[in-house]
């Protein structure tokens, strides 16, 4: 059954309607709390205007005590209801973007990917900034209703001394508004377009610190760099054109602000002078010209911080509501470790067909190394099931029936180029903190000189992506959390490119022995671990041209002599 809070959105405007329905009890505080804030703001200079004429009429020291009084009961009104209103309403807009942050990260980190053109750098920027934003509407609605309340009571203390300075204020409002509506939708349409050069930025950046090293062995650096370079422009110049919008909304919602209080100001005083209100209402509506200019601004700039988050929110249902890439099944491999593949075609796999006995140690030599890739994408069950002809077959069941936590509990991959966290060399072996066998798993991967080198041991602090380790190190560590988690179905893709021959040679006999009785499948050239290997298969033009132990098919085999021997 799935729960309300895990349902995924539809769109922005649901997003943001889900955003307010949970929050319904933090904004009804927040908006009475900020309500009374405005009542407040809007008391004082009405009760200044009834001071001052009840000062003029009766001149005792009872009536300037209970003045103060009053006044010092406003003050402290607006104080407090000003310090907790913000306080609840900040409270549930700091959790409600980690809720969308947390929602946005859990997308990216599901078993299956969703279907949607995002890079991680864009799907970094949705679960930051436009989480952020989005969440600002649990702000944004109750300032919204609180500034109205205030203008309505400026309107209506106005329009009991003069209907015609209440008229003023509720026609000069409304026309505000409608000006500054047009602004917002505006705005609304270039923060979108501005938040996505931004991610699309931040993809350019993740991709470039990912093949830095690369991209400095071949010398392209500096067309890389060039290349990141037209997409931060881009993303500038679409910031520029942002702030000259939003400079543009602020600046006519100041100016139109003050017309209407200098409006509401030289029109009391006309009136006043005229001898059709007093020097009472006089102050009061002098003092709220002034006052009404802060709620008018509030009131004004809502719109626009509405328009932000909706295209935040829009921002964030390309990630939320993306379809997964494939539906797997329900089922979980049976017992047992056989691996098979029945006629594959994906990619350079063309009829691919072999079978892996639970328990046996096999070796695959790869001729060409984007067969290997693909093999290795397929069993990672990183290629859906129905972008590929044929079945893979783990424990006998097919992986479309299963679905991907459970083979991915039962088969581990690992890639070549697998990740190194920050954190410590024991948090990226075993990052769960459950396994059993990690001394087994140090020892077999020979990362045992990397732990002795530090005083720190396993608890050596690893930096973000390994910058600390050198390439056989970070590949060793990528081999120790394989082994450590244990798994029935080992896939090993070249583990040992990065080591040299004697370090290559014990991690073969090692990894052979640890793994003992569970199903091992390494995907190399390594000479080393295809002799440990219990039988090599040769994998040559997408198919499985030949097959038995290493040193038979190095005395039979010229083309796999000439292959994998060094």
């Amino acid at each position: 059954m799935t729960t309300p809070d895990t349902q995924r959105p539809r769109a922005g405007s649901d997003i943001l309607r889900t955003a307010l329905r949970r929050n319904l009890g933090a904004m009804v505080w927040g908006t009475v709390l900020m309500g009374l804030y405005q009542a407040g703001e809007t008391a004082f200079p009405i009760a200044l205007g009834l001071i001052v004429e009840h000062t003029l009429q009766d001149r005792s020291l009872g009536s300037l005590g209970l003045s103060i009084a009053a006044l010092a009961v406003i003050i402290t009104t607006v104080s407090l209801s000003w310090r907790f209103g913000m306080r609840v309403l900040q409270k549930a807009n700091t959790t409600e973007a980690h809720r969308w942050r947390v929602r946005v990260a859990a997308c990216g980190l599901q078993p299956v990917a969703r279907d949607v053109d995002l890079k991680s750098g864009e799907v970094l920027t949705i679960a930051t900034e436009d989480a952020d934003q989005t969440a600002d509407i649990i702000e944004v609605v109750p300032l919204l209703i609180s500034s109205l309340v205030a203008v309505v009571v400026a309107a209506v203390a106005l329009g009991l001394a003069d209907l015609r300075l209440g008229l003023l204020v509720i026609v000069g409002t409304v026309a505000i508004m409608s000006i500054l509506s047009v602004l917002s939708r505006r705005i609304g349409s270039s923060t979108q377009e501005q938040q996505a050069r931004v991610a699309r930025a931040g993809a350019k950046v993740a991709d470039l610190i990912t093949g830095l090293r690369p991209l400095h062995g071949f010398g392209g650096n500096h067309a890389a760099f060039r290349s990141y370079r037209k997409v931060s422009t881009e993303a500038k110049l679409q910031a520029i054109t942002v702030a000259k919008v939003n400079g543009a909304y602020a600046g006519t919602a100041l100016a139109l602000n003050a017309v209407l209080a200098g409006a509401v100001t030289l029109t009391a005083g006309w009136l006043a002078f005229d001898g059709q209100i007093n020097i009472g209402e006089l102050v009061m509506a002098v003092g709220l010209a002034q006052f009404i200019m802060e709620p008018l601004r509030l009131f004004s700039e809502m719109p626009k911080y509405v328009m932000i988050a909706r295209a935040s929110a829009e921002r964030m249902a390309l990630a939320l509501t993306a379809p997964p890439v494939t539906t797997p099944g329900p089922e979980r491999p049976a017992a047992g470790g056989d691996l098979e593949l029945d006629c594959v075609r994906y990619g350079t796999l063309r009829d691919l067909k072999f079978q892996v006995s639970a328990g046996e140690f096999v070796a695959i030599a790869a001729y060409q190394p984007r067969a290997a890739a693909d093999l290795a994408s397929v069993l990672a069950v990183n290629v859906p099931p129905e972008a590929y002809e044929g079945a893979v077959r783990v424990s006998g069941q097919e992986l479309a029936d299963l679905s991907i936590e459970a083979v991915r509990a039962h088969l581990l991959v690992n890639p070549y180029d697998g990740e190194i966290f920050a954190g410590t060399l024991r948090t990226n072996i075993d990052p769960s903190g459950t396994s059993r066998s990690v001394p087994e798993a140090v020892e077999a991967s020979m990362l045992t000189d990397v732990v002795a080198l530090h005083r720190d041991g396993l608890d050596y602090g690893v930096r973000d992506r390994g910058a600390n380790l050198s390439g056989g190190q970070r590949q060793r560590l990528s081999l120790a959390r394989a082994l450590a988690a244990d798994t029935d179905v080992l896939v090993l893709h070249d583990p040992t490119t990065a080591v040299d021959a004697v370090t290559e040679q014990l991690v073969a006999r090692n990894v052979a022995k640890l793994r003992r009785g569970r199903t091992t499948v390494v995907i190399t050239s390594s000479p080393a671990l295809l002799d440990a290997a219990d039988r090599v298969l040769v994998l040559d033009d997408g198919v499985i041209t030949a097959e038995d132990t290493h040193r038979n098919l190095l005395s039979t085999d010229a083309d796999y002599c000439r292959a994998v021997a060094r």
